[in-house]
């Protein structure tokens, strides 16, 4: 077997540079911004994390075995999107560019086609079934066997997941912003959580479960480094996607449940 090669794709390496110095840039202008290194932390975390998926050698080992791959699934849609939103990156790398820049920007998004499409993408209904339909649909074998025969369709099926994560994610983590009552919002985003969690795990246990391998691509090739087999290789990949993403959303679950209650017992005491 071919030693494991870094994947150097400018159209992967250019987006994640050009964040990077745009946030840098934003950043120098206002360095006595509210929260800058803690965003900072967490945004050069993000596209570290996002490197490291699309451009290690965890993305070649993907071509040839599912467990690497779906690995980097789980980073593209559990690790990178709450970290790049919890950053709140925009508004520091919006400062990096021209006045008359920003504020022809700022109106683009203002206009209210935008705006409005902007508010549903990232209400936690739509988001979430936007996330499932994305993950349901790509690992569907004729999408997944068309990725993986395909450059091209395997960046598509990469931006389908970061791209619905991120909306998803943006719904989560904003939960307290609306309406609707706290409780209320509370509510709307555990449950979002526990939806995506039974789905994306009930998946995960289709392949975790299964004794025939659902890729063809995959199914050519023989044990992997570690002496699995491809039908082994799809199980553990099942096991990846069952149990550390049930954990990632139970454990945000949790948390808002816990700012919830910590916020509640602060206005008691007032």
């Amino acid at each position: 077997m071919r030693a494991l090669s870094w994947t150097f794709v400018p159209w992967v390496l250019a987006p994640i540079a050009l964040a990077a110095l745009l946030f840098a840039l934003g950043g120098i202008r206002r360095p006595d911004s509210p929260g800058l290194r803690r965003r900072a932390l967490l945004f050069a975390l993000g596209l570290a994390t996002l490197f490291g998926a699309l451009v290690s050698p965890l993305h070649d080992a993907g071509e040839r075995f599912f467990a690497p791959h779906m690995i980097q699934h789980e980073l593209l849609m559990l690790v990178v999107p709450p970290l790049l939103v919890a950053a709140e990156p925009l508004a520091v790398m919006l400062r990096a560019l021209p006045a008359g820049m920003r504020a022809a920007i700022g109106g683009i998004f203002a206009a209210p086609p935008i705006a409005t499409a902007w508010r549903w993408l990232t209400a936690c209904i739509p988001a979430t079934l936007l996330q499932i339909a994305a993950l349901w649909l790509w690992h569907a074998p004729p999408l997944f066997d068309l990725a993986l025969a395909s450059p091209g369709w395997h960046a598509v099926q990469h931006l389908c997941f970061l791209g619905s994560a991120l909306l998803f994610w943006t719904a989560i983590l904003r939960w307290r912003k609306g309406e609707a009552s706290p409780f209320q919002r509370c509510a709307l985003a555990v449950l979002c959580l526990f939806v995506t969690s039974i789905a994306s795990g009930a998946l995960g246990a289709l392949l975790a479960l299964s004794d025939t391998v659902w890729y063809a691509p995959y199914a050519g090739f023989g044990p992997d480094p570690f002496g699995l087999s491809p039908t082994q290789d799809q199980q553990l990949a099942g096991l990846i996607m069952w149990i550390p993403g049930g954990l990632v959303h139970t454990v945000a679950a949790l948390m808002i449940v816990h700012t919830l209650l910590t916020g509640r017992r602060l206005a008691d005491a007032r």
